[in-house]
């Protein structure tokens, strides 16, 4: 029998779809059942009459919860998690370090779950695979242009009949996938751009997209050479060289997120009420946890007593559905396609991609990176024959 695959209508707020009709169609032409929840594709632009065309079948989710793999965009509900049962996997944003307990449930039950925040990226074999990476460049994207929409003056300098106007000073803190997008596109609309970051190696990537690079002073790399976390002390004295920085400009793009965790502040209370009036401020990551800009509340815009505006804007990728369901369902399609091997599903635990992306499996949490956030040890190598015989149960 054909391995089915399923895609589930997204939560409320949420205007993503796990696989689109192209990679419905791509699955089925190579022998995937494709089930997809009725409605679950509407808010990205696809209609269940295009699932249809392409040879999927609508169901309800009662349904799509019995499919061998169940794709979502973000972790469902515990109601949703506790219909699956053993033998089933599950694909997608499941927030494994967020919610241990969803991941506990889906171990106990027997199922095996893909956790996109884990996929470890220095892997070169699992770029396709990257869905955080695909999702952060469309966010990164969408805040240049939303700040432009914001900003109430010109981006670019205008030179008209009535005078000249100078062009916006844009600095986006942070030159990582949703960062470097950001500045490329702020570039494009002819800001003038700087990037921020505490990474030297960040510097020539700043500078490639046509923007000056700002490099902190505040320099942290744990014994293996990587930016680490910053302790108290080096947040306030990045807080307070960032001070400097934004009072320079006029729009403010922060991009800094922690996978299951409260996002830092990088710009302060101080910062955000020196800043001169319109000065807009678009933060990434800004989530119900907190955020990196002072003040700032997801999918909202605040102006301040002193006339800047903060957007809390963590949204983004699900602003530009169609394009960012069409890339998500494409890093989907490709995950399915790493696993399944002559029809069948197949985990290779000494896989380096699955060592960490595989969350759960075998009633188990899978995944080392997971298992130490959870103060757990590393989880004991199995023979491959056992592996094998595991898999046959």
């Amino acid at each position: 029998m054909a391995i089915v695959v399923s895609a589930l209508k997204e939560a409320a707020g949420e205007n993503r779809v796990a696989l689109t009709p192209d990679t419905a169609a791509k699955l089925i032409k190579s022998d995937f059942e494709v089930s997809i929840e009725k409605g679950a594709g509407e808010k990205a632009f696809y209609n269940d009459d295009l699932y249809a065309k392409a040879g999927a079948k609508l169901v309800t989710r009662t349904e799509a919860l019995k499919a061998d793999i169940v794709t979502v965009v973000n972790e469902p509900s515990e109601a949703v998690l506790s219909k699956l049962s053993q033998g089933q996997t599950i694909i997608g944003m499941l927030n494994p370090l967020g919610d241990k307990k969803g991941m506990q449930q889906l171990a106990r039950a027997g199922v095996s779950a893909l956790a996109f925040e884990l996929l470890p990226r220095t892997v070169s074999r699992a770029q396709n695979l990257d869905a955080n990476s695909s999702q952060k460049s469309i966010a990164g994207y969408k805040a240049a242009l939303l700040a432009a929409d914001t900003y109430p003056q010109y981006f670019p300098m205008m030179m008209t009949a009535a005078g000249t106007a100078r062009p916006a000073k844009v600095l986006v803190i942070g030159a990582a996938v949703a960062g470097l997008q950001a500045i490329g596109t702020a570039h494009r609309l002819g800001a003038v751009v700087s990037g921020y970051d505490i990474r030297e190696d960040a510097r020539g990537q700043i500078e490639s997209l046509g923007a000056k690079a700002l490099i902190s002073k505040v320099q942290v790399k744990d014994e293996n050479g990587y930016a680490r976390a910053l302790n108290d002390d080096e947040k306030q004295a990045q807080q307070a060289e960032l001070e400097g920085f934004i009072a320079e400009n006029n729009v403010i793009i922060t991009t800094a997120q922690v996978p299951g965790g409260k996002p830092p502040v990088v710009v302060s209370k101080k910062a955000v009420d020196e800043a001169k009036a319109d000065t807009v401020f678009i933060d990434l990551g800004s989530s119900k946890l907190g955020g990196n800009v002072a003040g700032s509340q997801p999918g909202e815009t605040i102006v301040t007593k002193t006339g800047a505006i903060i957007v809390g804007a963590g949204d983004l990728a699900s602003r530009v559905a169609r394009s960012a369901s069409d890339m998500y369902a494409k890093n989907v399609q490709n995950t399915i396609n790493y696993i399944v091997k002559d029809g069948e599903i197949h985990f290779d635990l000494d896989d380096d991609v699955l060592t960490d992306l595989l969350a759960t499996y075998g009633g188990q949490i899978n995944s080392n990176f997971l298992r130490s956030r959870m103060g757990m040890e590393k989880r004991p190598v199995q023979p491959k024959q056992e592996q094998g015989a595991e898999e046959e149960k």
